[in-house]
């Protein structure tokens, strides 16, 4: 092709267009670089999406439905059976929660203890819990999981003895003396972050009674095929219940976690475009001297029968060109880097001991990292148009040039 192998020659450097030739290499390593960065940091939010529905939303349920009567949920072998029949809803599990103070040792921290049959429920904490804690919390009435940092942080060991204080209220809403459970430490939850700091399970017998629930549970924990359409599925269940109850889902108690990630992912991508796009303004800048550079063998070669579209193809694949193989070299080193981040990641804190995510803070102690091939078509798709782009004003130019004011 004609127009490709002009735009190969008239890429060759001379000692005159060294600079020119700077400027259009700043311009294909910022193309690069900004297709690398934009692919790596929208794998880290995939990575931090698909680790807030593996981790978070295990335990955490996708929607609950608990009764506004203090005797709790009525019919709930019948409700279960019916409600499990929707297509939409993977698992349905009765439960009794609580709130109360861990007493061991002369310390207190707050707690939230949720009850639950661990027969029902053994799937769902089957990687946060190991089977042995599982079991041996199985085989005891009275027994109790604590997160790990509850259990870190109170010096707890399993086979401990601890109390559960309830507070109590009475119908001109004063306080009493709080009731107290005794329960057995039978092992530890990690899910990780905060929640680890807050969550316990227990018996749920043994929760309903400690709060005066005289049917089986309190409330009913759903399990989702679609967590991400919680907010609509519970309101459609809970508006339709039989019975009067309170409606939750999972996107008022920890969404802000998904929504922090969404917001960060649309920012990464605007900000990343618009560097690709500054990238893309240096081609403009290169062609437009390449063209003043050039405009005697412009001249030259329509007077020896160039049509303008040959020059403007000419020009606009001079331009290509550059993004091309910016855009080759940063997906590459993006495929590359990616898939392996976490890895990269974890080497640097071991070599500098430095810790970039605390699993004190956020929900998780690693930086995750999830290639998604749609994210790189996207990637390659918009810097190809904005590098498409930069090169039609100045092939134009060049198109326009007069032979006779060239050659004057």
């Amino acid at each position: 092709m004609l127009a490709f192998e002009l735009a190969q020659r008239f890429r060759k450097t001379r000692s005159q267009q060294r600079f020119i030739s700077f400027i259009s290499m700043s311009s294909t390593i910022g193309i690069g670089l900004g297709c690398f960065v934009l692919i790596v940091l929208l794998s880290v939010m995939n990575g931090f999406e698909k680790e807030l529905t593996s981790r978070i939303l295990s335990v955490v349920p996708h929607g609950e439905l608990f009764s506004k009567s203090e005797s709790g949920i009525e019919n709930l072998e019948a409700q279960i059976y019916r409600l499990s029949q929707d297509s939409r809803v993977a698992s349905v599990t009765p439960y009794t929660g609580l709130t109360g103070m861990l007493q061991s040792k002369g310390e207190l921290k707050a707690i939230s203890v949720t009850g639950v049959s661990p027969e029902s429920v053994a799937h769902r904490y089957s990687e946060r819990i190991t089977s042995e804690d599982w079991q041996r919390f199985a085989s005891q009435n009275n027994g109790l999981i604590v997160g790990k940092g509850i259990f870190s942080s109170m010096g707890l060991n399993v086979g401990d003895t601890v109390q559960i204080l309830i507070p109590q209220t009475t119908q001109d809403l004063t306080f009493k003396a709080p009731r107290s459970i005794t329960l057995v430490i039978s092992g530890v939850l990690s899910v990780g972050g905060e929640l680890d700091n807050q969550l316990g399970l227990m018996h749920l017998q043994m929760a309903s009674e400690a709060i005066g629930i005289t049917s089986v549970a309190q409330g009913i924990r759903f399990t989702l095929s679609d967590p991400f359409s919680a907010y609509d599925i519970m309101r459609e269940i809970g508006y339709s219940y039989p019975q009067a109850v309170y409606m939750s889902d999972w996107t008022r108690t920890q969404g802000h976690l998904y929504n922090d990630i969404q917001l960060v992912r649309a920012v990464v991508y605007i900000a990343l475009t618009l560097v690709i796009a500054v990238a893309c303004f240096n081609i403009v800048s290169s062609l437009v001297m390449a063209v003043r550079d050039k405009q005697a063998a412009i001249a030259i070669l329509k007077t020896m029968g160039a049509t303008d579209s040959l020059i403007r193809n000419t020009f606009i694949l001079q331009g290509v060109i550059n993004g091309v193989v910016g855009i080759t070299v940063g997906v590459a080193l993006a495929l590359l880097v990616a898939p392996n981040l976490s890895d990269i990641v974890r080497f640097i804190e071991s070599a500098l001991g430095v810790e970039i995510l605390s699993g004190d803070i956020y929900f998780i102690d690693f930086l995750p990292s999830s290639l998604h091939f749609n994210d790189v078509l996207v990637t390659v798709i918009v810097a190809m148009c904005l590098s498409i782009g930069a090169t039609l004003y100045p092939a134009h130019k060049a198109a326009n040039v007069s032979p006779s004011s060239a050659l004057h």
